[in-house]
């Protein structure tokens, strides 16, 4: 597996979010740009600019013509993924955390951080068809009990699911905003969640942790299905997508590393940089891919299953495409 060295950023990345075709990869990073790059070749195709603070998530339409990114400059932008224009900017009073477009795009999920008094929210916007017709009113808001680090869409629109600084997963309903379910603070995370990746066909979903764990979760049910144990703070996770009957269906692959700033004096091995991959079902770790110089921050798998991206805070993307005979399996 030779991987392709993308480097467009000059800041650590942030997150990575392939389209659905996976012909186009999109990153986002601490130096206010999105960019999107060829996902076979890692070719740079463009970059969003609008943008005066670190850029934390992106999502993209299930048709690839609009993106949404949310920043710590306190807004959301909707974005013209083919020219770069921005077609829409939602304002807040803190930063925007995380993005993401609900089933059929007609919704978006924005979550934003405590600050200056502000409460963290997760809001949900209408996203009009017309860009002229969008507006900035919120169709639900809701209050977290603490920071929120991340939330996804649960089964058809109906739910939202929250991961926060405390560890805790939390689902809540779309009509009310009540919250419905919480992970039981035994068996979950006993440190903050750093990400949350749902599975191709939603029904359960990985999360990762600085408790050093990464667990897979029932979506409707909020029941721990499995727990991935590791030597180092985990700061990304991501479920292989393949639904054909190969061994490759049932990997995960999570990364983290050491916080930069405790390695600064060691060598880059003694960070644990690594991106790790675990057996879905028997939970077991069964290898690993080296390359960053500093923690890996972002994960993503490609919707086909025959490569990923790691994103890191050495501000490059590594793309790796797996050999046919990868993990003895062939694709």
């Amino acid at each position: 597996m030779r991987p392709i060295l993308m480097k467009g950023h000059e800041r650590p990345l942030t997150f990575l979010k392939y389209n659905r075709e996976g012909d186009l990869l999109f990153s986002c990073a601490k130096d206010h740009n999105p960019t999107v790059w060829f996902a076979d070749n890692g070719e740079r195709l463009g970059v969003y600019k609008g943008h005066n603070g670190a850029v934390w998530s992106c999502d993209v339409s299930r048709d690839s013509m609009r993106l949404i990114t949310g920043s710590a400059d306190q807004t959301a932008k909707l974005w013209n993924v083919q020219t770069g224009a921005q077609l829409y900017t939602f304002n807040f009073d803190s930063p925007a955390r995380s993005v993401q477009f609900s089933v059929g795009d007609k919704l978006a999920i924005v979550t934003t951080d405590p600050f200056m008094g502000h409460p963290p929210t997760i809001q949900v916007k209408q996203i009009a068809r017309d860009p002229s017709e969008q507006t900035g009113e919120s169709v639900l808001t809701i209050k977290g009990p603490g920071r929120i680090t991340g939330a996804i869409w649960g089964p058809l629109n109906k739910t939202i699911i929250s991961g926060g600084e405390d560890g805790i997963l939390r689902t809540w309903d779309t009509e009310t905003g009540s919250l419905l379910k919480e992970s039981d603070k035994e068996t979950g995370h006993q440190k903050r969640i750093t990400s949350i990746s749902k599975s191709a066909d939603g029904s359960h979903f990985l999360t990762s942790s600085l408790d050093k764990s990464a667990k897979l979760w029932d979506t409707r049910t909020l029941t721990l299905l499995k727990t991935y144990v590791t030597s180092a703070p985990v700061n990304a996770c991501a479920i292989s997508p393949l639904l054909e009957l190969t061994l490759l269906k049932t990997y995960v692959v999570i990364g983290g590393g050491q916080d930069a700033v405790n390695v600064t004096m060691t060598d880059h091995r003694a960070g644990k940089f690594e991106a790790k991959f675990f057996h879905k079902i028997l939970q077991e770790e069964i290898g690993g891919v080296k390359g960053h110089f500093g923690p890996i921050n972002a994960l993503a798998f490609n919707p086909d299953g025959r490569s990923f991206a790691s994103g890191g805070e050495d501000g490059y993307v590594r793309l790796h495409h797996f050999d046919s005979d990868y993990f003895n399996i062939k694709i």
